[in-house]
């Protein structure tokens, strides 16, 4: 199909677009990347004299896999934009859509194209929300639409929806949809078995009995690996990674809400001397997550040892006792009643969120080949992609959660620092919150289409970006990692791993 001479160059563009969307384009990224790699070489100028749907998707399609289009493609559309039809609302829906992978130096999509895109669609949607006719089903793609862009969705929950979406299409191909089923239950029962292990291995630690007041999480912790790389190949890399995301869990309720600050400061003395015959010097309740984190993160290190040839033990305990340290100055912090101003409070918390300590260890179970160089980019925190990613999960995490941790005994987060800073209202420190996300996906596109020139490859850098998708998803209607079913996180998890689609 991917291959079929009949099809116009639309039609492939589209089917391309389809496999993305339903799940299962990781079968055929070889015959993908051949078929857009030679369509931008051809500089397909034709597409944009006239539709332009055609002309948003192909944008989209080639940015999202790292080839720089200019915004300049849009300028004949954007000079009669008066005259489009209402009829045009599909191509409208992808204009919008692929305003999202715009970079920090496109300002036309940012300040022109993205802003009309969008009011055609609000004025859609006020047109025909209230009538009982066919334009229903786009009416409630469009709103979904508008709620969280395509690109910025976790692309596992977006798979499962766009299966049933795609399934009631007059023009669906039956063969494609059976495919696409099929493939999401096969990966789900891989992905059950997996969380089965990682759920064993919790038990078996004892830290969720014996650290009562930390988030006992598992199955979201191992909910956030799917989100960052969903590919049935990846089930190691998934298990490890589970692991670590409940070790920084744990720890980060340690400092957050028991420890008092002397015991915080000996805590984090001991991952940074990284001495397991210094236990003792702990309080009781810390030893058992400290042996835990020791163990497992050596156990990693020699497997990569063995399989790579490359001691990265020293990376994986720097990126430990960098988050130790980040969360003992939010400890600080809070002790002594400073209120940092917003510059100084996210320096430290694109690191306290513990991205950076994800992308350390990630990158050492995921990439076949390691470098060096990559490793010490990463562990002195030198690249812009992951500073951007982890930022962003601060912030997502930042407008919902905020409220509750406040109450609890925790830092002032970015919103309450920078009413502090300005003086401004709830609602105006949030909107500049959501602005700063805004500008950080336009730094991580940039980086993605400077990707020829970063050391990072490609793949990683993708599941890099997966991260701050998969923190949006997390908390978008609430804390979904605190209070999972309070933000309807519990469906999600249920409609991921545990309920199968059924086969007609």
């Amino acid at each position: 199909m991917l291959n079929d001479k009949k099809k116009t160059y639309v039609d492939q563009l589209e089917f391309i677009d389809d496999l993305q969307k339903l799940g299962i384009s990781y079968h055929f990224e070889a015959e993908i990347d051949n078929i857009l790699t030679s369509s931008y070489q051809k500089e397909r100028t034709n597409v944009r004299e006239s539709d332009l749907h055609a002309t948003a998707l192909e944008f989209r399609l080639f940015r999202q896999h790292g080839l720089n289009v200019s915004e300049d493609v849009f300028d004949d559309f954007m000079k009669k934009c008066g005259k489009f039809g209402s009829d045009d609302i599909y191509g409208f829906l992808s204009l919008y859509e692929a305003s999202y992978l715009s970079t920090k130096s496109d300002t036309k999509l940012q300040k022109c194209i993205r802003p009309f895109a969008t009011q055609q669609l609000r004025d859609f949607v006020d047109t025909h929300s209230n009538e009982d006719c066919g334009s229903c089903d786009m009416v409630e793609m469009v709103v979904e639409t508008l709620d969280m862009p395509y690109y910025w969705r976790m692309r596992r929950l977006d798979t499962r929806r766009y299966i049933d979406v795609y399934g009631k299409r007059h023009n669906k191909n039956a063969v494609l949809v059976e495919f696409a089923k099929l493939d999401f239950n096969i990966v789900q029962a891989i992905h059950q078995e997996e969380l089965k292990h990682v759920s064993s291995w919790w038990r078996e630690t004892g830290l969720g009995k014996q650290l009562y007041f930390a988030r006992d999480r598992i199955v979201e912790n191992y909910f956030w690996t799917i989100g960052q790389i969903q590919e049935p190949q990846y089930g190691y890399v998934r298990q490890i990674m589970t692991k670590i995301n409940a070790l920084l869990t744990t720890i980060d309720d340690i400092y957050d809400i028991y420890g008092t600050l002397e015991e915080l400061e000996l805590f984090t003395s001991a991952f940074e001397n990284w001495d397991v015959n210094r236990l003792d010097e702990l309080p009781e309740y810390m030893r058992l997550c400290f042996l835990v984190v020791y163990n497992e993160v050596n156990s990693i290190g020699c497997d990569i040892l063995r399989n790579k040839n490359i001691n990265v033990i020293p990376f994986l305990k720097k990126s430990w006792t960098d988050v130790c340290k980040a969360y003992l100055v939010e400890a600080k912090w809070y002790k002594s009643g400073h209120k940092p101003n917003l510059e100084e409070y996210m320096q430290n918390a694109w690191i306290s969120i513990s991205a950076p300590t994800i992308f350390v260890h990630f990158y050492c179970v995921f990439s076949a080949q390691l470098s060096i160089k990559v490793l010490e980019t990463l562990s002195e925190h030198q690249q812009n992609v992951v500073r951007s990613s982890a930022s962003v999960f601060r912030l997502a995490n930042d407008l919902v959660t905020s409220p509750d941790e406040l109450a609890r005994g925790d830092v002032c987060k970015s919103i309450q620092c920078y009413m502090s800073e300005n003086g401004a209202s709830e609602d105006k420190a949030r909107s500049h919150v959501r602005q700063m996300i805004n500008d950080l996906w336009d730094e991580m596109n940039y980086e993605k289409m400077a990707h020829s020139s970063s050391l990072l490859h490609h793949d990683f850098m993708e599941t890099v970006i997966n991260l701050a998708r998969m923190s949006q998803c997390m908390y978008q209607y609430g804390d979904g990692h605190g209070s999972p079913k309070k933000a309807k996180i519990v469906d999600r998890v249920i409609s991921i791993i545990f309920n199968p689609i059924p086969l007609d």
